[in-house]
């Protein structure tokens, strides 16, 4: 797997979950399919008039999820940002034609309410279900750190057994320091609430 392959597979996927936070706070989730995709950024077409429009051009952060039918979930934590104005007619009309279905939601000159915003940077998980133990990557576009999340066990470790004994997926290694396998780990926290030292660290 790679960051490469992860946006191929939204893609395939083709129906996405955006979802980002109102005025007031509120979570908002919304389905969108009218998405372009290129080697370095991800294109997507709103209506100006839509809460959601107005939403991403007062705070542009944004999360997309998608599931695969093998039980694959990326998402991706960005921020959208409306492409430039000499651009927005050039992406409609590449949104439109991969998406034949706009132009009955659409028809004629109405695609002109239509806004495109587009993703450069963003930040990327990789979660696979479907696998024992299950496998978990973080990517990032170029210009990013990958951000890591789930649980390290640090020093105070006494090496007692407890964390793995109760790791559902046996991602944790033996050692004078045990060792949770970051790609494998499933962030359910059980190691974390049975350690009798409070040697795991929760990250991210």
């Amino acid at each position: 797997m790679n960051l490469e392959t992860c946006i191929k597979k939204l893609g395939y996927v083709g129906i996405l979950t955006f979802a980002n936070v109102d005025e007031y706070g509120l979570p908002q989730v919304r389905s969108i399919s009218a998405i372009h995709y290129e080697p370095d950024a991800i294109y997507f077409f709103t209506a100006r008039g839509k809460d959601f429009a107005r939403q991403l051009l007062n705070d542009g952060h944004v999360q997309i999820h998608a599931l695969t039918r093998y039980k694959e979930m990326i998402r991706l934590t960005a921020i959208a940002r409306p492409a430039p104005l000499q651009e927005q007619e050039h992406w409609k009309d590449v949104i439109f034609s991969e998406q034949p279905y706009l132009k009955n939601v659409y028809p004629r000159d109405t695609r002109e309410i239509g806004i495109i915003f587009v993703i450069r940077e963003a930040q990327v998980e990789y979660f696979n279900l479907s696998e024992h133990p299950i496998e978990r990557y973080y990517y990032a576009t170029e210009g990013l750190d990958a951000i890591r999340k789930g649980y390290v066990i640090g020093d105070e470790c006494i090496a007692c057994g407890t964390c793995a004994a109760h790791c559902p997926q046996g991602c944790i290694d033996e050692g004078e320091i045990y060792h949770i396998q970051p790609e494998h780990c499933l962030h359910c926290g059980n190691c974390f609430e049975h350690c009798p030292v409070q040697a795991i660290e929760r990250i991210g």
